[in-house]
């Protein structure tokens, strides 16, 4: 295993954060600095950093339903409450996770609930937040009002905001019954994007719930709840962040929502 993975693998940061900390001689191998990046570690070398010894961790994924008023961070000076308020105290009680690390891949504000991966993985948490990947995210955004068709298209068609142009991958209104609550698929990781969105074409949002991240769903996931990602489940996030490609996710026909997309002047 190369050097820079060894250290991504140990959870400390990615593989090209990894190599930066080679470069400034942090790293040894049996007590000896390595600069070069392609250096083979064999399983029975002793890597330390800054002189402390550093092994491989088992990886950990974990999915989170997040219920409002927890930050999306590890911890917090004003004791607010934590995402891992909601997930270490049982987490803990597993064989071999009493001394793991977990870290949020992304943020979501405190009062945005959804989906939201936890990992120790350094180099997939770096490759999910990388612009380059395009990892999609859907919301349902509630509204304090009725969206104007008009307003969707604009969306559509592409906005720009105090910080640049953005356009989304989709906007649409999964129950015709309630139009105040939006769905809008967008790749963008730009701080509280979704609200800014909305925010810019006059409308509050009273409640916004990410729905979809990477591929991965709330399917029988309740608020507050946690699981383990399977090995499929696995597999698809790195193969997802292997190489930049376009990824479909399936949609229930009974339910399949009408859609504002690109340059379209009305709803399909």
């Amino acid at each position: 295993m190369r050097l820079n993975q060894y250290i991504a693998h140990c959870g400390i940061c990615s593989r090209r954060n990894a190599d930066e900390i080679i470069k400034r001689g942090e790293v040894s191998i049996n007590d000896q600095i390595v600069l070069t990046m392609g250096t083979i570690v064999d399983e029975k070398d002793i890597v330390k950093l800054n002189g402390k010894v550093i092994k491989p961790e088992k990886y950990v994924y974990i999915l989170l339903n997040k219920p409002k008023d927890y930050i999306t961070t590890t911890d917090d000076e004003k004791e607010r409450k934590t995402v891992l308020d909601l997930i270490m105290p049982k987490l803990k009680l597993e064989k071999g996770m009493d001394k793991i690390r977990i870290y949020p891949v992304g943020r979501l504000d405190r009062n945005t609930t959804g989906l939201l991966l936890l990992t120790n993985d350094g180099e997939l948490t770096q490759n999910l937040t990388h612009p380059k990947f395009e990892i999609e995210k859907i919301y349902i955004a509630t509204l304090d009002k009725n969206i104007r068709i008009d307003d969707m298209q604009k969306i559509a068609d592409g906005l720009t905001l105090e910080d640049g142009p953005i356009k989304v991958d989709e906007i649409a209104i999964p129950d015709p019954k309630a139009k105040n609550k939006v769905g809008i698929a967008i790749h963008s990781g730009k701080n509280r994007i979704v609200r800014r969105i909305f925010e810019h074409m006059g409308y509050e949002v009273k409640g916004l719930d990410r729905i979809v991240f990477a591929g991965l769903t709330k399917k029988d996931l309740p608020r507050s709840f946690w699981r383990h990602l399977d090995e499929n489940e696995i597999g698809m996030l790195k193969n997802l962040t292997s190489k930049k490609k376009t990824f479909s996710y399936p949609v229930n026909k009974k339910t399949k929502p009408k859609s504002v997309k690109g340059n379209r002047n009305k709803l399909l």
